[in-house]
């Protein structure tokens, strides 16, 4: 395996197990004290939340990817054929991101089976029933809607260093809204959003691999491919 892939991959790991346990025992508090905030504040973040949904990314990206593939297959000219190709590579890397992350938090939560708040009086915040994730009640840990943002805007985070606190601070006011909503925990949404920010990461190494959109510099890392990033070049193969 690639050194800084797997550095990398260990890092957010012990990144997520530190946020995690140091959240888990706020959770009840901090998930019954946002819930309580003033009405205004409930409903701005109830109008946020689902922006976090995996279906419009996987979707949206999905039909892209297969629209720039046929203009890509059908174009008569080397400039077009160029963007096409670039336009369906980008849609990929967002389908292949953010379906991995799907993927991955979807196991979780079926495994793992802990209580969303909503079953806070009946089981407190440290409820879990395993593989019984089936249940949507049971699906709290970790938050899908985290695990959404973070890959969709860690994957712009990848494409776009210079903006990534930006990109960061738009994942985490999602986040933050899935708590404010009564929807997660905190801890889960600190592992959603460390989910998604992983499989960013990852499918970027992949990509560069394979000198798409992305190429590994000096020290192994991924970087996104451009005339200004001092790297390779800025032509797809």
């Amino acid at each position: 395996m690639n050194r800084p892939l797997a550095t990398s991959s260990l890092w957010l790991l012990v990144a997520a197990s530190l946020l995690v346990a140091a959240l888990l025992p706020f959770d009840g508090t901090i998930s019954q004290w946002a819930q309580g905030l003033p009405g205004g504040v409930v409903t701005f973040n109830e109008r946020i939340t689902d922006f976090g949904t995996f279906s419009w990314m996987i979707y949206g990206s999905g039909s892209i990817v297969i629209i720039a593939y046929i203009l890509n297959r059908v174009a008569s000219s080397e400039t077009w054929s160029s963007k096409t190709k670039t336009a369906w590579r980008l849609a990929l890397y967002f389908l292949v991101t953010i379906g991995s992350a799907s993927a991955v938090v979807h196991l979780a939560k079926l495994v793992i089976g802990r209580a969303r708040p909503e079953l806070f009086a009946e089981h407190g915040p440290h409820s879990i029933s395993f593989f019984a994730g089936h249940d949507w009640v049971f699906q709290s840990f970790p938050s899908g809607h985290s695990a959404a943002v973070g890959s969709f805007f860690g994957a712009f985070s990848m494409l776009a260093p210079r903006l990534r606190i930006l990109f960061a601070l738009g994942a985490l006011a999602i986040g933050i809204s899935r708590v404010v909503v009564g929807a997660h925990y905190p801890s889960d949404v600190a592992a959603g959003l460390l989910v998604g920010l992983w499989t960013a990461v990852m499918t970027a190494f992949l990509f560069a691999g394979r000198n798409w959109l992305f190429r590994l510099d000096d020290k192994g890392w991924p970087r996104p491919k451009s005339s200004t990033s001092g790297g390779a070049g800025s032509k797809e193969p």
